[in-house]
């Protein structure tokens, strides 16, 4: 039984759905390179695409792997994956509705587990990492996508602040010692860090969850008001974008 603050996700981003399938700053980037770069030579693989929103990693991995799971708490946005996949003619992609904390799948089930801009969605990091290692085979591969926070704690309560403003299903991003800690709590090898820029333009940014007028006016503010140091760190723009460093984690169980 899905509970209720997962159901709370799902219900938010059910009528989104087709903005994530067509959303481009979701639809490329070098991250989704090099996962296709590292499943260049593993046609026989399963592949778990974890929190897989509009299905970009299932796309770009179907053609490169036998088969593809797309996990997701919205059914909403799951059928329009296997719509696009059908559009696509990527017909190894079947769809799962479940949470990260937990996932409807065997131990040692998969060969790779890939969960890209997901995780700052999960209601228990900790939890869904466990579960990623427990439904891994021995010796699979995980890729955690995700953008990292701020070290500096101002900063940090600006960003969680306005991520929330602008989508109420937002837990937290976390920053690299707190994924780096759970990853080691868990047990997964950790192979290699790759970080990057992502660049949020922001009436994209804001239509793609369409938050109340009154959110966008504070999220506004909060970034005209906010200390010399904090707009530097995120980046805040005359037209209001900003920039977030993200991590491309690759681990191995």
């Amino acid at each position: 039984m899905i509970n209720k603050p997962q159901e709370y996700v799902a219900q938010s981003y059910d009528p989104r759905a087709k903005d994530y399938v067509s959303s481009q700053v979701h639809a490329f980037g070098p991250d989704l390179e090099q996962i296709k770069a590292l499943l260049s030579t593993h046609s026989s693989a399963s592949l778990l695409d974890l929190g897989c929103g509009g299905g970009h990693v299932s796309y770009c991995a179907a053609p490169l792997v036998k088969e593809v799971v797309a996990c997701d708490i919205s059914q909403t946005m799951l059928d329009a994956v296997l719509q696009t996949a059908k559009e696509k003619s990527l017909n190894n992609i079947i769809t799962q509705r479940a949470q990260a904390e937990q996932l409807p799948f065997e131990n040692h089930q998969f060969d790779w587990v890939i969960s890209r801009f997901s995780s700052h969605h999960w209601h228990n990091l900790a939890q869904g990492i466990c579960e990623i290692k427990r439904v891994l085979k021995p010796n699979g591969t995980a890729i955690i996508i995700d953008t990292i926070a701020p070290l500096d704690k101002t900063a940090d309560s600006f960003l969680q602040t306005i991520e929330l403003l602008r989508d109420h299903s937002h837990v937290r991003n976390y920053n690299m010692a707190e994924y780096t800690q759970i990853f080691s709590i868990y047990e997964l090898t950790l192979n290699s860090i790759t970080q990057r820029e992502l660049n949020l333009e922001f009436h994209s940014w804001i239509n793609r969850t369409n938050p109340s007028a009154h959110c966008i006016q504070a999220i506004i503010e909060l970034q005209q008001i906010a200390p010399a140091h904090v707009k530097d760190i995120l980046k805040f723009q005359d037209n209001h974008g900003f920039s977030l460093p993200t991590a491309t984690f690759i681990l191995n169980r």
